[in-house]
């Protein structure tokens, strides 16, 4: 019998490709050699994901340093130049403005059981987004309070331990196979995998195209 919801927050309630990433994205493709959004997104987002996987316990590093090591290895790979610390500021932020996906907040109001945020980015931004959202979980499990990032499985073991559930009574909502499905897998928690872009297939795990389908 599922008790609780745990859901990914960035890409899966609020989106990615908004009006700070574009900013952000223009101008590194000014200011750098990368040459078209789609390598700029691949350069970047491979690292972010790199220091994610990486970034537990004694390695744990939050979120601005993260920023601050993925500037400095497109400064010495890219090229990149300019001014960092607008960079850096513009990154802030899309953590905090990014906007929510239109069926997030229906989900929300719907869901008769306890919904928990889990994420990647430090509690103090999504604190501050939440609260401009007006969104209320049940709770909020973040890396930083965690020290651990998904696909660590830290930091499903801590929403767990929130929720005073065990894995089979959890669901876990996200959009990344690597963070969020197979972690989730692993730990027991069924996994529900959400692309809302383009129809997907995988074995073993509900896919859905968005979060009206769901019914809890």
């Amino acid at each position: 019998m599922i008790k609780a919801v745990f859901i990914d927050y960035t890409g899966t309630m609020v989106k990615e490709d908004e009006p700070y990433t574009r900013e952000l994205l223009g101008y590194f493709l000014k200011h750098s050699d990368l040459k078209s959004p789609d390598e700029a997104l691949a350069a970047v987002w491979g690292k972010v994901k790199e220091l994610e996987a990486g970034s537990y316990g004694d390695n744990f590093i939050v979120n601005d340093e993260r920023v601050g090591k993925i500037l400095d290895y497109c400064v010495q790979n890219y090229g990149l130049k300019g001014d960092l610390d607008y960079m850096h500021e513009t990154w802030r932020k899309i953590w905090v403005h990014a906007p929510l996906f239109e069926d997030v907040k229906p989900f929300f109001e719907r869901v008769k059981l306890p919904v928990y945020v889990i994420s990647n980015d430090d509690r103090v931004y999504i604190d501050e987004s939440l609260k401009l959202k007006e969104l209320h979980p049940a709770g909020v499990i973040s890396a930083d309070e965690v020290r651990a990032c998904k696909p660590h499985r830290s930091i499903f073991e801590a929403a767990l331990k929130m929720a005073g559930i065990s894995p089979e009574e959890a669901v876990h909502i996200g959009d990344s196979i690597t963070s969020d499905v197979k972690p989730a897998a692993e730990m027991g928690i069924t996994p529900i995998y959400i692309s809302r872009d383009r129809e997907v297939d995988i074995e073993g795990v509900r896919v859905i195209r968005t979060l009206d389908e769901l019914k809890f």
